[in-house]
């Protein structure tokens, strides 16, 4: 019998997260999570939601439009409300969901809070561990 593998065992538990009003500039300069390639945007208020600006946002929406990063704050290129899922989630299910919706990485909530962020690429290899332990 297969293990069952989650995204609890997958996900990167360190994000970096940033207000809204954060330039592109300040969010990179702070950035220490790099290889997650995403920021998560806190909520404004309790009712409001996640945002998420990944690096290729920032590519597309600041860099190729030639906007300067100092002047573009994150609340005007994230996505919002951000697709996520839950961490006791089956990475099969979770794999569906990426590719569905075209997405490469998305973050992980627990009881409305973030606790990491899990991409197909840590799905695929982590995936490929546990099986190979087996």
């Amino acid at each position: 019998m297969k293990p069952e593998v989650l995204v609890k065992d997958v996900m990167w538990s360190k994000v970096d997260m940033v207000d809204r009003k954060t330039t592109v500039q300040e969010a990179l300069n702070t950035m220490e999570h790099k290889k997650t390639k995403m920021l998560i945007v806190d909520k404004a208020h309790e009712h409001d939601e996640y945002g998420v600006v990944l690096i290729a946002d920032i590519a597309r929406k600041v860099i190729a439009q030639n906007k300067s990063l100092e002047r573009v704050n994150v609340y005007e290129i994230m996505n919002k409300p951000a697709i996520s899922v839950n961490s006791e989630m089956n990475i099969r299910y979770c794999a569906r969901l990426l590719t569905r919706f075209s997405l490469s990485r998305c973050p992980v909530i627990d009881e409305g809070k973030i606790v990491g962020v899990v991409s197909l690429t840590s799905i695929v290899f982590m995936n490929h561990a546990y099986r190979a332990k087996a």
